[in-house]
C-alpha cells in the first residue's frame, strides 16, 4: 500500500470551564500502534505542531483552528481519540467525512450521534485500537475509502 494520510485527533481541552488541558499521554500508544501496524502511515498530530496553544490569542485561535479543520479534511484516515465530548474533535470528523476518510473512534461514547455518524468503526480504548490495527482493518478500511473515490 502506498502512503497513507492519517490526522490524529482527539481531546485537548474537551469540557474544562478554565484555560487547561487533559494530560495528552494517549498520543504516544497510538502513534506506536499505527508505526507497528500501518507503517505507511504518515501521522499528522496538530497537537504536536502547537503544544502551547492554550496560551494562543484569539486570532492566533482561528488560525491554527482553520488549518487543523483544513488538515482533517484532506486526510485519508482519521483517528479520533475522544473519552470524553470534544467540540474540536467533532468538527474535524464531520470535515475528514465530508471529504471521504476512513474514521476510527477510540471512545466508549458508541450511542453518540457524532461518534455513530461519522465513524467507520469504534473501539472502547487504546487497547482494541492496537488489535485492530493489528488485525489489518485500518488499511482495509483505506483501501475501502481509495476504492470508494476511484469507483
Amino acid at each position: 500500500m502506498s502512503r497513507v494520510n492519517v490526522f490524529l485527533a482527539g481531546i485537548i481541552q474537551g469540557s474544562l470551564v478554565q484555560a487547561d488541558i487533559h494530560h495528552q499521554n494517549w498520543r504516544d500508544p497510538i502513534k506506536a500502534s499505527l508505526a507497528a501496524h500501518l507503517p505507511e502511515a504518515d501521522v499528522y498530530c496538530h497537537y504536536s505542531q502547537h503544544p502551547t496553544s492554550i496560551t494562543y490569542d484569539l486570532p492566533k485561535i482561528r488560525e491554527v483552528f482553520a488549518e487543523g479543520n483544513r488538515l482533517a479534511g484532506e486526510c485519508e484516515l482519521l483517528i479520533a481519540y475522544i473519552p470524553e465530548a470534544s467540540m474540536g474533535t467533532g468538527i474535524e470528523m464531520h470535515e475528514a467525512y465530508k471529504h471521504g476518510a476512513a474514521i476510527v473512534a477510540i471512545t466508549p461514547m458508541n450511542a453518540n450521534w457524532v461518534v455513530r455518524a461519522y465513524s467507520d468503526c469504534i473501539v472502547p480504548d487504546i487497547a482494541a485500537f492496537d488489535v485492530l490495527a493489528a488485525s489489518g482493518e485500518l488499511t482495509q478500511l483505506v483501501a475501502q475509502r481509495r476504492g470508494a473515490s476511484h469507483g
